[in-house]
């Protein structure tokens, strides 16, 4: 399959994804599907065979400068990699979002903020939620990540 199709593809699924993180979190399917990883997996392993595929091409100095990086993305496969690492995490960010929100009894209304913004800004809103959490958890002890 062309990789522009892949593309296509993924961001469909990462998309869902999102919109059931945040209009049906509780939703049996988004448990199973979203929360429990499984997206998240099937991202991972994509990204694990453009790796494995173009692994020839792989030199561990391509990361010592911005240059050498710029350079990394200068063929559609390997943005498609670079892309899947962030829809994975992202994603993985966001659906650890909504499970730890719920353990905590924190408000779904409350973190669709910082759904979008890690949707849209990665880390932006994973900070966001701390703060979020730090607020709606003030007085008490929070034993995990």
């Amino acid at each position: 399959m062309a990789t522009a199709e892949i593309f296509k593809i993924v961001n469909m699924i990462a998309m869902l994804c999102w919109v059931l993180l945040i209009v049906a979190p509780r939703w049996v399917v988004t448990r199973r599907v979203v929360i429990s990883g499984a997206v998240v997996l099937l991202f991972s392993a994509l990204y694990l065979g453009y790796f494995i595929s173009t692994s020839s091409d792989f030199n561990p100095d391509s990361f010592s400068t911005l240059e050498n990086v710029m350079e990394l993305f200068t063929n559609p496969e390997s943005v498609l990699m670079g892309w899947l690492h962030y829809l994975a995490f992202d994603l993985f960010v966001g659906a650890w979002i909504v499970s730890n929100a719920q353990q905590h009894g924190i408000s779904h209304w409350a973190i669709i903020p910082c759904l979008l913004l890690t949707f849209m800004l990665g880390p932006v809103g994973c900070l966001l939620y701390f703060i979020v959490r730090a607020i709606f958890m003030k007085g008490k002890m929070v034993n995990n990540f």
